[in-house]
């Protein structure tokens, strides 16, 4: 594993700006939302989003990706590509990931909404998705293990499952990483695993947090595109993503919106 970027507080802000631009992308494709919205739409509000703040979309591109959010709808996981023709209706799950660019500092963000009104099954499956990530994120504590932070997620969301009658899959096969002058660097972040394990988790480091949750199998394929990630089962699935900062304070949400 190569060395893990340590930032200086000057640099966490600048990440900080990079993070609120897309905290603002986030919520105008949230706001646009809604039945008859094609996922292409999102993307052109997120584009644009970005792009007044004087920030550059850093999905666009990335290893030949062809759009600025990853749109992925019911049983998509991650990486679904926005599209002209895929129109959301009443009840569909959407995880809207989004990154930018700013200064030569990355942001990182997802969020599931609901297109309408959802099943209360996929309303908890979203919530305990949520609700690990934010478990995961108290985690983020300089002297702590990165895998504190697994052990944290996996254990939110066995709590929640438990609370809500449903075992939640974990995703195995994606989950968080450091995030700085690159969107995606060491170290890995594993969605479950036992605590105390990994690199020490320091002061200045900036870690992507993000569990990915299903309503029945871990499992997950790759479909023909070579970016669209589905739940072998077809069960749905969310996906929650804040970049998080490790600071003497405790751990500081970049991607936070203002409010």
């Amino acid at each position: 594993m190569s060395k893990i970027e340590i930032k200086t507080p000057g640099q966490l802000q600048a990440m900080r700006a990079s993070g609120l631009v897309v905290a603002r992308a986030l919520k105008n494709v949230v706001d646009a939302v809604k039945p008859g919205a094609s996922t292409w739409e999102l993307d052109e509000i997120a584009e644009q989003t970005i792009r007044d703040a004087g920030a550059i979309p850093s999905f666009k591109g990335y290893h030949g990706f062809p759009a600025s959010i990853c749109a992925s709808v019911n049983e998509q996981i991650v990486h679904g590509i926005p599209n002209k023709k895929q129109v959301l209706a009443e009840g569909d799950l959407i995880s809207i990931d989004c990154g930018a660019i700013l200064d030569g500092w990355h942001g990182d963000s997802a969020v599931t909404v609901g297109c309408g009104e959802l099943s209360p099954a996929d309303h908890k499956l979203s919530e305990a998705t949520r609700l690990s990530m934010l478990a995961g994120i108290e985690a983020a504590v300089p002297g702590g293990r990165l895998t504190d932070i697994s052990f944290a997620i996996e254990s939110s969301a066995i709590e929640s499952g438990e609370r809500d009658g449903i075992e939640y899959g974990i995703v195995a096969d994606y989950g968080g990483h450091g995030i700085g002058t690159k969107m995606h660097m060491d170290p890995f972040l594993p969605n479950y695993g036992k605590p105390g394990k990994g690199p020490k988790l320091k002061v200045g480091m900036a870690i992507a947090i993000e569990p990915m949750l299903t309503l029945g199998t871990d499992d997950s394929q790759e479909l023909e595109d070579g970016w669209t990630v589905i739940t072998l089962d077809g069960t749905r699935a969310a996906h929650w993503e804040h970049s998080v900062a490790i600071t003497e304070d405790g751990p500081w949400v970049l991607t936070a919106p203002e409010d």
